[in-house]
């Protein structure tokens, strides 16, 4: 299994407290590996721990989609082993009608401490919000980043280059499966359209009870090949016109936040650097994974690196705990404003700084901002272009902090 350090660090402070943990991202992100990670940082300090853990999809437990049913299971454990602490693991949980009640009631138990996934996003809007007020902490994952993505693919491809490995990180993803079948390209490729199809089944169609679920794909391979670019809703209604399917802009703006409560995509919204406010036309909207898109999409590199590139940077500022909106300046656009406690960072992303006009766009955005706050420029250049106060990196290098 690959460590997924920067996660085990956001959960470790409360492992053994009676603050729930929630684990959210997108279907086989990683999620229950990742509750087994957990499991052996546990077991590191206590080997002989008590921990139950249950997979609600695994047709076995089948038996447990019945909140009373899992709460007894659960609870027995709980009183069966007196005041020692028992670590429950409860794996996909929304799909227990009622789940929250059940969770509530075991919380409630002086030696239980609890970690549950969710595909998705609003699985805290209900009522576990309501009873857990300050009681419960989320981490969201996302896909292997390309350090874990490294990690991963070494014993396929070991000795090969990092610029290679980039590439190939640029079109496959980072969806974790893809080791087990060793990123072979049609293996991955037929994965990647299953997971496509399950999350678009099972995690917004079901859910949301959408009955066209044609217009829904059309939306959602729009946004992909739009990913990175500016647009509104009424532009997608327009495009869907053109292919002879009416729709309004409320129906597009419902199915674009089904897919992004089942974090498929990320919406980013653009803020007006002068006059500090956030605009409502015009945003953007990024792929959980770029495989996922180039799968779905038919991606191609050389025709879509720029894209490619910004979906990247802009999950990896995320993964680092930023808030992320994209700039606007006058008349010229910064890629991410990205802000956590008092950092801000301006950052611009480009493939190559190869024409004197590229130069003058991107560092004509970043100069425009007076500010003391850090201004990052990320290509695909190895050669250090840092200028004034202007600072440059090459993008691999950023991702593995280097």
């Amino acid at each position: 299994m690959i460590q997924r350090e920067l996660y085990l660090k956001k959960v470790r402070p409360f492992i053994g407290t009676d603050v729930i943990k929630v684990i959210t991202g997108m279907r086989r992100s990683g999620k229950s590996v990742f509750l087994e990670l957990i499991q052996e940082e546990i077991r590191k300090s206590n080997p002989h721990a008590k921990i139950l853990s249950v997979k609600l999809d695994d047709e076995e437990n089948q038996r447990f989609l019945i909140k009373d049913v899992l709460y007894e299971y659960a609870n027995k454990h709980i009183q069966e082993a007196g005041d020692e602490t028992v670590y429950l693991f409860f794996d996909e949980i929304h799909d227990v009608e009622g789940w929250e009640k059940a969770v509530n009631s075991l919380r409630m138990r002086k030696n239980a401490d609890i970690y549950i996934t969710g595909s998705n996003s609003k699985l805290l809007s209900g009522e576990l919000a309501t009873y857990l007020t300050g009681r419960y902490v989320e981490i969201r994952l996302t896909p292997f980043s390309f350090s874990e993505f490294l990690k991963a693919v070494e014993p396929v491809f070991p000795g090969e280059e990092k610029s290679r490995l980039f590439n190939r990180y640029l079109m496959t993803g980072g969806v974790p499966f893809l080791a087990k079948v060793r990123y072979d390209d049609e293996a991955s490729h037929a994965y990647l359209q299953d997971l496509y199809n399950a999350i678009l089944l099972k995690d917004v169609v079901r859910r949301k009870q959408i009955r066209d679920v044609d217009l829904l794909d059309r939306i959602v391979r729009f946004v992909m090949t739009e990913c990175g670019h500016t647009f509104s809703a009424r532009r997608i209604v327009m495009f869907l016109k053109s292919e002879q399917r009416d729709t309004s802009i409320e129906t597009v703006l419902n199915y674009l936040s089904a897919c992004e409560e089942a974090f498929l995509i990320a919406r980013v919204p653009r803020q007006d650097l002068l006059g500090k406010r956030i605009l409502a036309v015009d945003e953007k909207f990024y792929v959980m994974d770029t495989g996922l898109r180039n799968t779905v999409i038919r991606g191609n590199l050389r025709r879509d690196i720029d894209q490619l590139l910004e979906n990247i940077v802009y999950f990896e500022f995320l993964r680092r705990g930023y808030q992320i909106t994209i700039g606007r300046i006058k008349d010229k656009e910064v890629d991410f404003v990205c802000d956590k406690g008092l950092e801000r960072i301006y950052v611009q992303v480009a493939y190559l700084l190869a024409t004197e006009d590229t130069r003058l766009r991107e560092y004509g955005a970043l100069e425009e901002i007076k500010t003391t706050d850090r201004k990052l420029l990320l290509t695909m250049d190895q050669l250090d272009m840092s200028d004034g106060e202007i600072h440059h990196q090459f993008i691999p290098d950023f991702l593995l902090g280097q």
